[in-house]
């Protein structure tokens, strides 16, 4: 998008930037004095989406004029400002999920920078310390407990209990009289040696709980995180099965639509279509949450099996013996340790994952609104609804014949090994029927996938396969206009390939990576010889440095042997001679006359700076400088 200023109507870049933050700035204004307040980057979004959308006759090539500016300031405040179109909630959704979203390796990331931020003043203070006298030692001391406790998050520091408890753990592998050695390490070995004590006390702790000696202020993550999945899962399921619920329906009654025009005269005024994209956006959220929850249930298994081995090796290792070495404890201490942290960030994962959960639900609102149960229920007489597995299961038996297209690639999944794996276009919707009709149809892959321009494509019905084949660049381009119309349709419909400005934060920094090429398969042998060279193996090589000694020393026989000196006619009666050289000579030639010349040197005096008895001052000015012919 251009906008126009200055000679020629042409403006730099940076020019444009200031332009379309004023204009985004003048929206958000506009709205909060009206009640709305919006964020930049809804308005950002929503400017971009009302430029592309063709009604709005914006053409992004053309320089906008300053009317253009504000019909399009005019148009964003409008469609802001329209709280009974679903279209906004979506929207205001995937800007929501785009900005707040972040997934596991990325949220642990951020949550240990953050930890390791807070407690950066508590390590400075460690590190940098140079304790003299038994008191300083004693406060150095003090403050490595603060560390420990904080760093592990087992407890309050304010809870004297627990700060007796980590002490006596901490005495027990640190005494304080090491700590002259700690202070005498580098900043670096000392980072890393607090790190150590941590994980050690943690494991120490968390083995004292178990043995019921200890660690009552240490909660019992396993168990809450059992109850918790269950518990997460169970709302994602029921958020899911509405989403399953309400889609088939505004389905059906935008196919109706298309198949009725009294249907269409009846219906033309609701915003089925807003509803139906609202509800699958969600639908698609909810599926990426449900997938890391599940993830975590995986992990959360596995750790729990592993902390219970340690823990028992730990207490086999240890038993009722009075002293262990720390080479067999103090790594099993460490492993507790490190699975415990885990525990605690899938807690936080969970907690995150809830509550982005939760706060997706305010996005449904205005939908659920427009059609209530009752309404829906009236709108569907005479209608029949079909989920999205009653879809599929009609067209399994129905198959693309690939003799019908020699120069379209169909994939299919007895031929292709990675079928399951294709990354496929619209986010798995019918290619057809999303330009041809609006509607968005779940696909069945099992009606074959379409390969066209290294990109996979699949349909919901055998008919809409073979229309599509014919000519897939005009339907893609279709497509394409539709999102364009719709704009939330070019995140759902994962087109950001297309519309890059418009892609989430998310996607766009994945890329092209997610693209799976698909393996074909296909029946091949191959038969080589068993030994194609000659065999060298040396029977007399050996690896055994002993019997290479040992044959040494027999083939040398050294039992029997005497040293000898000779002495020939060369070296009897042998002196050092000596040769003579003519040294170099140091020779100095001069290629040109050294002078010099001398100025005078000024001398100028000035009478009268400090005034006198007179109002006015007056300066005498003296110049005794000579000449230069004098010098």
């Amino acid at each position: 998008m251009a906008t126009g200023a200055g000679p020629g109507g042409r403006m730099s870049c940076h020019q444009t930037e200031n332009v379309i933050k004023k204009i985004i700035r003048e929206i958000g204004q506009e709205c909060a004095s009206k009640g709305q307040t919006v964020s930049e980057t809804l308005v950002a979004f929503m400017v971009k989406a009302v430029v592309l959308d063709p009604r709005n006759y914006f053409n992004v090539d053309r320089i906008l004029t300053k009317q253009d500016v504000q019909s399009l300031i005019q148009l964003c405040v409008t469609r802001l400002l329209d709280t009974t179109n679903p279209s906004l909630d979506t929207i205001k959704m995937q800007v929501y999920f785009d900005m707040n979203y972040a997934n596991r390796a990325e949220l642990l990331k951020e949550q240990h920078r953050v930890l390791e931020g807070r407690l950066a003043p508590v390590v400075r203070d460690i590190t940098d310390s140079r304790p003299c006298v038994k008191e300083e030692m004693e406060n150095v001391y003090r403050t490595i407990v603060s560390y420990v406790l904080l760093s592990s998050g087992l407890g309050s520091p304010t809870d004297i209990e627990v700060v007796r408890e980590v002490t006596a753990a901490l005495q027990s592998v640190f005494p304080q009289t090491e700590l002259a050695t700690f202070i005498s390490l580098s900043k670096k070995n000392k980072e890393q040696q607090l790190k150590t004590l941590t994980m050690l006390v943690t494991g120490i702790r968390l083995y004292n709980k178990e043995r019921g000696k200890g660690g009552n202020s240490i909660d019992d993550l396993p168990a809450i995180l059992n109850e918790a999945i269950p518990s997460a899962t169970q709302a994602l399921d029921e958020a899911l099965n509405i989403c399953h619920t309400v889609a088939p329906c505004y389905t059906a009654l935008l196919e109706s639509m298309h198949e009725d025009c009294r249907r269409y005269m009846q219906l033309s005024s609701f915003k089925l279509k807003e509803a139906l994209f609202n509800v699958r956006q969600y639908e698609a959220f909810l599926c990426i949450l449900l997938s890391e929850v599940i993830t975590s249930a995986r992990e959360v298994e596995v750790m729990n099996m592993q902390f219970a081995e340690t823990m028992e090796q730990l207490k086999n290792t240890v038993q009722n013996k009075v002293s262990v070495g720390t080479t067999e404890v103090f790594p099993l201490f460490v492993a507790l340790s490190n699975l415990w942290t885990s525990f605690q960030d899938e807690i936080l994962l969970l907690s995150f994952l809830t509550n982005m959960t939760n706060n997706l639900q305010q996005f449904l609102e205005t939908q659920s609104q427009l059609f209530p149960e009752e309404v829906l229920t009236s709108l569907l007489e005479g209608v029949t609804v079909k989920s999205d597995e009653e879809r599929i299961r009609e067209t399994m038996e129905t198959r693309v014949n690939v003799s019908d297209f020699k120069n379209q690639e169909w994939l299919f999944p007895e031929t292709t090994a990675n079928f399951d794996q294709l990354l496929i276009q619209y986010h798995g919707f019918c290619a057809y029927a999303i330009g041809e009709k609006g509607l968005i149809l779940p696909g069945n892959p099992a009606i074959g996938i379409l390969k066209h321009k290294d990109r996979c494509y699949v349909f919901s019905s055998k008919e809409s396969a073979c229309i599509f084949a014919q000519n897939p660049d005009k339907f893609i381009q279709l497509n394409t206009e539709k999102a364009k119309e719709h704009a939330e349709l070019i995140q759902l419909l994962e087109l950001h390939h297309q519309f890059e400005y418009l892609a989430p934060c998310a996607q766009a920094r994945s890329g092209d990576e997610c693209l799976m090429k698909p393996i074909t398969k296909c029946d091949s042998s191959t038969q080589t010889d068993t030994h194609i060279l000659p065999p060298t193996i040396v029977t007399s090589y050996e690896w055994n440095e002993w019997e290479l000694r040992r044959k040494a020393i027999k083939l040398a026989n050294l039992r029997r042997k005497l040293t000898h000196a000779t002495q020939t006619d060369l070296s009897h009666m042998r002196r050092e001679s000596s040769t003579q050289v003519y040294l170099p000579k140091d020779i100095g030639t001069q290629t040109k006359r050294e002078n010099s010349s001398n100025v005078p040197r000024p001398q100028i005096f000035l009478e009268g700076l400090r005034g006198g008895s007179s109002p006015t001052t007056h300066m005498v000015k003296v110049d005794l400088t000579r000449a230069v012919d004098e010098t």
